[in-house]
């Protein structure tokens, strides 16, 4: 089936005893033994599993095109049970640009436990030697966040393939309407469910997707079922509600960036754009070569710095000043001011997630303040 056609029928199973045509959400905690104390529904305990969070993992299984999926009550939750289940002393070459909220899980909370790396992913060769005996895990993002820079997937996998190292691709910014990760050869897909995927910017969550089911897979399942980081059935309904529209809406978005990000790229007020789909982008080549479409965030720098960034979010009547990303409405942050003194971030950059406003009002925004 075509991607429009799984948003909308992988992740739902009509209700056999009732006929309703949408999923019921399953709230109950525990389910029925059998005579034998077996489980003939199929379920025990929602911390294990529960009908509405196998619904979101099949989706997003189908939509990866992985063979398995596991859901969590937040990105961040996804990204740390990957780390969780390495083995201590495992080393991990991760993007200069991280996402902050997973390089701080690192720095804070796996100092001691994990050694790692955080290099410039737009060089294959310095990942190549940053490689050590006791390298387990390539973590990529790709689009970054906030700089918009691109990694090699096809080359970086050949490389942890050939050293026998596990690749994963937070595939939050694109989405897996704008790329696909596995079908580079990622060996695993990281989404914080929260943004694109759920699209309306009212629940939190995340995901892994695999390729194969090796026994790091396994070890991340028990993570799951044990750490107890898991989505609410209601959770999984609205994200894997929000997936029925995915596909149209990120045609939307795309649309909306592209428009958007040529505006800002010919005003004078502005130093430089950060989106893939503009020619000016340093790795436009890489983009055309390895994403389906360009995405819906960009970022930007003004000409007068610091001051000028706050004064632009301070005075915006359509664009929302505010963190996250992904949502219909359209967002925008001063991100140096969120990630602190550490990040690569320069101080005039401004972050947005475009979102499915009419294009002249967003640009009529951003016009009467630049």
């Amino acid at each position: 089936m075509k991607i429009e056609t799984l948003a909308i029928h992988a992740g739902n199973e009509s209700d056999k005893s009732t006929g309703a045509v949408v999923q019921p959400i399953t709230l109950s905690t525990t389910f029925l033994r059998g005579p034998q104390g077996d489980y003939p529904g199929g379920y025990m305990y929602s911390r294990a599993e529960n009908p509405n969070r196998q619904a979101l993992e099949s989706v997003l299984t189908k939509l990866e095109n992985g063979v398995d999926a596991c859901a969590f009550a937040s990105g961040n939750a996804a990204g740390m049970s990957v780390f969780q289940a390495l083995e201590p002393g495992s080393h991990i070459i991760c993007p200069d640009d991280m996402y902050h909220g997973l390089r701080n899980q690192l720095k804070l909370m796996f100092k001691g436990i994990l050694t790692f790396d955080f290099i410039d992913f737009t060089d294959v060769e310095l990942i190549f030697n940053t490689i050590k005996r006791e390298t387990k895990l390539i973590w990529a993002e790709t689009p970054s966040n906030p700089l918009m820079k691109l990694c090699d997937i096809g080359a970086i996998a050949h490389i942890a393939k050939e050293h026998q190292i596990t690749f994963v691709i937070d595939n939050t910014f694109a989405s897996p309407i704008c790329q696909k990760p596995l079908d580079l050869g990622a060996d695993m897909v990281m989404h914080s469910t929260t943004k694109f995927l759920n699209g309306h910017s009212d629940v939190s969550g995340g995901a892994l997707i695999t390729k194969e089911d090796t026994d790091l897979w396994k070890k991340i399942r028990i993570v799951q079922s044990y750490g107890g980081a898991i989505p609410s059935p209601f959770d999984c309904y609205l994200v894997t509600r929000g997936i029925k529209t995915l596909p149209y809406r990120m045609r939307g978005h795309v649309e909306n960036a592209t428009m958007l990000a040529n505006y800002l790229e010919n005003h004078p007020a502005v130093e430089a754009v950060f989106y893939p789909g503009l020619k000016s982008h340093p790795q436009h080549e890489l983009a055309q070569k390895q994403m389906l479409s360009f995405g819906g965030m960009l970022s930007f720098l003004l000409k007068d710095g610091e001051e000028k960034a706050h004064s632009v979010v301070n005075s915006l009547k359509i664009f929302t000043q505010a963190t996250s990303l992904g949502g219909v409405e359209s967002l925008i942050e001063h991100r140096y001011s969120v990630e602190g003194p550490d990040t690569k971030t320069p101080k005039n950059l401004l972050r947005v997630s475009v979102g499915l406003e009419h294009i002249d009002d967003l640009i009529a925004d951003l016009d009467a303040v630049l």
